[in-house]
């Protein structure tokens, strides 16, 4: 009897709404910071936008975030105009506060994944990452290739030493892991981020430098990656070697909401575009970029590369052989549409709004934690917070003693604005304006990346490899060969070009993937706008939005089975297949 179309798409569509209602949904932790700081202003709160205190920086009527806080939960986006009272002087828009209330057709719902709470005012961890995003800020025009063994730069150094000296356990038992030696940070982990892999070789992802093959150029080395019959530069514009807000006057003004941003300062108008070659450089990057745009490059380089699809599923890829007891022969029929070139193309893109949402629903919903701009204006009015606000300012003003060396470093940094204890930002215009966790960009990373380890054969490794054709040789991700070489590039001559360094281990394409997700989450912190918890939760988040994705589209294809095998975060795999 013939299939009845129509009946069959229905089943189909309702199979994939109903795994989504059966998943268990969770319930959303915050780490009661919002409530706990009520009496004092809403400290530990994101109130940007909101008219502050000139003297203790906090909100100049706590009344205004009763009111924000109302408008985030009613979910409508009017209020936020007419109900919430702003900063005389704010002129940037709150971004997205009503995301998180939204439906989708397909992956979970935004409201189905959750995030653990934050680190809370008074924990060891978040002094830990205060005091991390204070150092990122002080080595912020160091090149990368000190983050590195072999690195000799004293001020790294000095850094490390700070950070090792603060009281918190690295490997997890007090928080979130981080790759360390013998319970020490070192250049080789130090802001790396915690997934297999991405303490190996250099501190950039490769895909974050080089570019594919093209017709008129040899080699990768160009960085320049083919887009259709356009190209993309890897290239970033080259920002001014300066700090922002570290004055008390511009800081407030920002907290206010003021548009402080100016392009023609911002950036050196007569320098060229150079290859990533400082934590500058990369905040530079993630300032700008569409979100999933690393992830597509990746996509784009590694198709050039004709890069093996899981083992699982080449055969509808068309890039696998038919094997038979004859021998093997290519097949007659392949991807492009299903699971080729456009599908992932497509897909890499289209998971990065269900992540977007689901994020936007912990910003505002759920956790609403201030941005390390604001924490470290806490720190630097502690003793006014503590005559107005005693109980609060006694919190603000331990952990300012749990990273006393940090602050002092970072006082003697911003000596010329009167040596405030105030982050060194590398935006002008400060954080954006919504709340810090969890991290957009990096709910995105995690998502996209995902959809990445799940398509190519994550085994593959980084190879310098001869072509048959006299001595020209390639470099591509691939299963290893005999006769390969291990290869790497990194950003050379104040980034200028790209160097290539053979030997050494093999880059594995997961690490490099998961070097890409913490580089650009990362990024964000090296500028200013986000601690290490917003990229840890927040990948792992977006990983469970991509498989859970993934598992509903497996029941669209009833015709050939296939199992889709994605390593995760944490390094266990996770497999989905259509049977």
């Amino acid at each position: 009897m013939p299939v009845n179309r129509r009946d069959e798409s229905f089943r189909v569509r309702t199979s994939a709404a109903a795994l989504a209602r059966d998943r268990e949904h969770p319930v959303h932790r915050a780490n009661g910071d919002e409530q706990r700081l009520a009496s004092s202003a809403y400290a530990m709160s994101f109130t940007k936008g909101l008219e502050h205190c000139s003297d203790t920086g906090l909100l100049s009527n706590p009344l205004d975030f009763v009111a924000f806080r109302r408008a985030v939960d009613e979910g409508f986006i009017d209020p936020f105009t007419d109900h919430v009272q702003p900063a005389p002087g704010k002129e940037r828009a709150w971004e997205a506060p009503t995301a998180g209330v939204t439906f989708d057709l397909e992956g979970p719902d935004a409201q189905a994944v959750t995030m653990e709470p934050a680190p809370p005012l008074g924990s060891k961890e978040l002094a830990y990452e205060m005091a991390e995003v204070y150092e990122l800020a002080l080595l912020r025009d160091l090149d990368l290739a000190q983050f590195q063994d072999g690195g000799t730069n004293a001020d790294l150094d000095a850094a490390l030493e700070r950070l090792n000296d603060v009281d918190y356990e690295v490997d997890g038992r007090d928080g979130r892991r981080r790759i360390h030696v013998d319970g020490q940070i070192t250049a080789q982990n130090a802001f790396r981020g915690s997934s297999p892999g991405v303490d190996r070789g250099p501190y950039l992802s490769q895909f974050l430098l080089v570019g594919n093959e093209l017709p008129d150029r040899k080699g990768i080395d160009h960085g320049y990656i083919q887009y259709g019959a356009l190209t993309i530069d890897q290239r970033v514009p080259v920002a001014a070697p300066k700090d922002y807000m570290t004055g008390f006057s511009d800081w407030l003004e920002v907290q206010d909401g003021a548009n402080t941003r100016d392009d023609e300062t911002l950036f050196l108008g007569d320098e060229p575009r150079r290859f990533i070659s400082c934590p500058r450089d990369l905040a530079t990057y993630v300032h700008d970029d569409a979100l999933y745009e690393a992830y597509l490059n990746a996509c784009l380089i590694l198709l050039s590369m004709r890069t093996p699809f899981d083992p699982s599923f080449d055969q509808l890829s068309g890039m696998g052989a038919r094997h038979s007891a004859g021998g093997s022969v290519d097949r007659a029929a392949g991807g492009f549409a299903l699971y080729g070139g456009p599908h992932i193309l497509t897909l890499v893109t289209e998971v990065a709004t269900r992540a977007l949402k689901a994020v936007r629903f912990q910003k505002f919903n759920n956790h609403i934690r201030l941005r390390p701009e604001a924490l470290a204006g806490r720190i630097d009015r502690v003793d006014e917070i503590c005559a107005k606000y005693p109980a609060g300012g006694a919190l603000f003003q331990e952990l300012s003693d749990s990273i006393t060396d940090t602050v002092s470093a970072v006082r003697a940094r911003n000596q010329p604005d009167g040596g405030s204890a105030l982050l060194p930002m590398a935006f002008q215009e400060g954080s954006p304006m919504h709340p810090a966790y969890g991290a957009g960009h990096a709910t995105v990373a995690g998502a996209c990346v995902t959809i990445l380890k799940a398509f190519f054969d994550t085994d593959a490794v980084f190879v310098r490899r001869g072509t048959g054709k006299g001595k020209d040789k390639v470099e591509l991700f691939d299963r290893l060969r005999s006769g390969d070489d291990a290869v790497h590039y990194v950003s050379a001559q104040h980034g200028s070009c790209l160097q290539r360094n053979a030997g050494g281990e093999f880059l594995t394409l997961e690490g490099e993937l998961n070097k890409l997700a913490a580089n650009i989450s990362i990024g964000r912190n090296m500028a200013g706008v986000h601690y290490f918890s917003d990229y840890y939760d927040s990948v792992r988040m977006g990983e469970q939005i991509a498989i859970q994705m993934l598992e509903e589209q497996a029941l669209a294809y009833t015709t050939d089975p296939f199992v889709l095998s994605v390593p995760t975060f944490d390094g266990p795999v996770v497999r989905i297949g259509a049977r």
